[in-house]
């Protein structure tokens, strides 16, 4: 499986010495012209009839979807693919010396916020020892597939992380293929890999529907907790996605993470604790350290789909705005920032945010009631406000399209207030280092007490469209209740919020500087939002009305 995987990418790199667009699929990457240039026909057909075709022995597939069981593949195959690996090489150094061509490896991909995706503690002895025992009484196991499983516990205790990861990861798929061959009543489905039928993988196990368009019957069982682990670890495309990276060797083996492996292995536990006897299951929880892994996926919540993004950024740019009121100002430029601040549109800005709030709050969840004078923009309190509604769940697994559609504007309006933000921080710090320093010329002074005033408006403006976002989140499957031409018209509104915050982000740069229109830019979008609040076509507002429409 290891050679197989290294081997892909190898041939990966190669193919982009002649072409340049990688294929994604093994099977085209071994049918690719480019590849024929280099290694010639013959030994191309040869790697299709072992690797990747399912008219061959397939062997990359049947092996790394869990398959094939313990010496059910003669080590035959393996000798010959280390020598044809090693004669590639040959070929590989050849056409190099011919073309004069230098072969350049892609760098592996490195998994990156590996906290966010930490829930379950570091696998202990005392978990592994459980999990020893569980093995051979759980029915989630197949038995001719139990060596693989201790393979992966002595690959584990022997620090070869990525080792015990490719064990578990392909009998946690061959387990869950059982498992949906029979809630699906579909036996056939557990052991064909043949060319002339589909071979049921991860991808068909953990889909919403079966290709005959039945609900599949998996999630049930499972659960949603189980359900959203999978697809964060495996399916997500924001997520480390690590049987395809594994598979397709896009990270050193060397470097797998100890903390992933973690992960899989608690998890793993906590799988096959679903389908051992109750008396057991019920000893089992009587340890401490089980019964914590038992809570810990029984509360799991994805942390890789759109909406935990959305969350995470909503709350990342509430405490980048929560800096603006720390940032250094000179102390004579306030009394005529705020000079410059008392004008019409200025006025006319902080009357609609009032307004505009005041009718929002109305909305918010009641244990989420924290406005008390809707009259007073209460700045200090933005980070409970905003930290408790996106603490409050979603349903995120299967979510429609429409909802997926909605949340992808949203998530592209926080993205810019952001951007606004960090260039309001940059600008501000820039800009009074030249004032103390005296170094900016008159009409820069200007301008700078101009954006000083600016952000005096700009910071609740920004506070509103987060808690329009959060909000508008927290009821985001209301959208379902739409009609076709009513979601049209609301993702036509949210996109005109986002090219407020587009405009934004360009006046707000140290190229344009535009202080006084983000003022109007304001005016405009303000006057927008309280336009379609008016129509009660927000979601905050359709969310008890279309409960019975919509389907979470």
């Amino acid at each position: 499986m290891k050679l197989t995987s290294c081997l892909e990418r190898a041939l990966g790199d190669v193919f982009l010495l002649v072409g340049k667009d990688c294929p994604f699929l093994l099977r085209d990457l071994l049918a690719s012209e480019e590849l024929v240039q280099v290694f010639g026909q013959s030994v191309m057909d040869v790697l299709k009839v072992f690797l990747g075709s399912p008219r061959g022995l397939n062997l990359r597939n049947i092996l790394w979807h869990g398959f094939a069981s313990p010496r059910e593949v003669s080590p035959r195959y393996c000798s010959v693919m280390v020598l044809l690996t090693a004669g590639l090489g040959q070929l590989l150094k050849r056409y190099l010396q011919q073309t004069q061509f230098t072969l350049a490896h892609r760098s592996f991909v490195t998994f990156t916020n590996l906290e966010d995706l930490t829930v379950f503690p570091d696998v202990t002895y005392e978990v592994l020892s459980v999990l020893e025992e569980v093995m051979t009484k759980s029915t989630f196991i197949l038995e001719i597939m139990l060596p693989y499983w201790e393979a992966a516990l002595t690959k584990f205790k022997a620090h070869r992380f990525a080792d015990c990861a490719i064990l578990l990861l392909t009998q946690l798929e061959t387990g869950l293929r059982k498992v949906f061959a029979t809630v699906n009543n579909c036996p056939k489905r557990l052991l064909v890999a043949e060319s002339t039928a589909l071979y049921t993988t991860f991808d068909e196990v953990l889909a919403k529907h079966l290709n005959n368009g039945k609900i599949n019957q998996l999630p049930l069982v499972l659960g949603e907790p189980a359900m959203e682990f999978l697809w964060d670890f495996l399916n997500h495309q924001t997520g480390p996605r690590v049987r395809d990276r594994l598979s397709h060797g896009e990270i050193n083996f060397r470097e797998f993470p100890q903390e992933m492996t973690n992960q899989l292995l608690a998890f793993s536990l906590v799988l096959l604790l679903r389908f051992i006897d109750e008396d057991l299951l019920s000893f089992f929880k009587g340890k401490a350290a089980i019964k914590l892994l038992i809570d810990l996926a029984e509360g799991y919540g994805s942390r890789c789909h759109p909406v935990s993004h959305l969350k995470k950024q909503v709350l990342s740019c509430e405490k980048s705005i929560g800096t603006w009121p720390l940032l250094p100002s000179p102390a004579e430029s306030i009394q005529e920032a705020v000079r410059l601040e008392d004008n019409s549109e200025t006025n006319a800005c902080r009357s609609l945010i009032t307004k505009i709030m005041c009718e929002l709050c109305h909305h918010m969840p009641e244990s989420h009631g924290v406005f008390n004078d809707v009259d007073k923009l209460p700045t200090d309190r933005w980070p409970r406000v905003l930290g408790e509604l996106c603490s409050v769940p979603i349903p995120t697994l299967f979510c429609p399209r429409i909802v997926l559609e909605v949340v992808a504007v949203l998530r592209s309006i926080s993205a810019q207030c952001q951007r606004v933000s960090g260039q309001v921080v940059a600008a501000s710090e820039l800009r009074h280092r030249q004032w103390v320093e005296r170094t900016l010329r008159s009409r820069q002074r200007q301008n700078y007490l101009r954006m000083l005033s600016s952000v005096r408006l700009l910071s609740p403006a920004l506070y509103l469209i987060l808690l329009l976002v959060a909000l508008e989140l927290v009821n985001i499957h209301a959208v379902c209740g739409k009609s076709a031409c009513e979601c049209r018209q609301y993702l036509k509104f949210l996109k005109s919020i986002l090219q407020y915050t587009e405009n934004l982000v360009a006046y707000t740069s140290l190229e344009k500087n535009k202080w006084n229109e983000t003022i109007n830019l304001t005016h405009t979008a303000l006057l927008k939002i309280w336009t379609f609040s008016e129509k009660k076509q927000m979601l905050v507002h359709l969310a008890k009305k279309s409960t019975s429409k919509v389907v979470l």
